[in-house]
């Protein structure tokens, strides 16, 4: 899926209101991505200057900081701005919903690589901590201000710190 299209979907999802923070992150984003697939480096030079200034205003004065180098899934709405942090080596699924004061960051200092895996349509609840190497579920719910260290299985919903599991609730006919 070419840049435009991509970013085209994203509005969508974001209600088709390009005024929205988060979608101005995600098109950001999308542009640091797609930018970095420019041959020569000579070329790539000037998108990456303007990339750069481009996160910078939308993480200082948004409170959005998300990397080009996380990988995003199609769809994701990040639905409220600031204090949302976002590990450069994240792996979101498509779908998924990402509140304000979010942190998706690494657990210990020797291992700064660590980052969380999030599945399809997870719902991220405001002022939740997701830290370490924890992979969560498709369908998964995490609550507010839950902070999770542990993998949360597909379906399930984490509450509480730490995050301690919910029941699926188990599907009406």
């Amino acid at each position: 899926m070419g840049l435009w299209q991509q970013i085209k979907e994203d509005w969508e999802a974001h209600g088709r209101d390009w005024t929205k923070p988060g979608f101005r992150a995600v098109a950001i984003q999308r542009f640091g991505v797609w930018r970095m697939t420019l041959e020569p480096k000579l070329l790539r030079a000037p998108f990456s200057v303007f990339y750069r200034m481009l996160y910078r205003k939308v993480r200082n004065t948004y409170g959005i900081d998300l990397p080009y180098t996380v990988q995003l899934g199609r769809r994701v709405v990040i639905e409220h701005q600031g204090a949302i942090i976002i590990h450069g080596h994240c792996i979101i699924g498509d779908d998924c919903i990402i509140r304000q004061g979010v942190t998706l960051g690494n657990r210990y200092l020797d291992r700064p690589l660590d980052a969380p895996k999030l599945g399809n349509r997870v719902n991220v609840g405001a002022g939740a901590k997701i830290l370490g190497d924890v992979t969560i579920g498709d369908d998964a719910a995490i609550g507010a201000n839950a902070v999770v260290v542990k993998d949360i299985p597909a379906g399930y919903t984490a509450v509480g710190i730490p995050a301690k599991l919910l029941e699926p609730k188990p599907k009406q006919s």
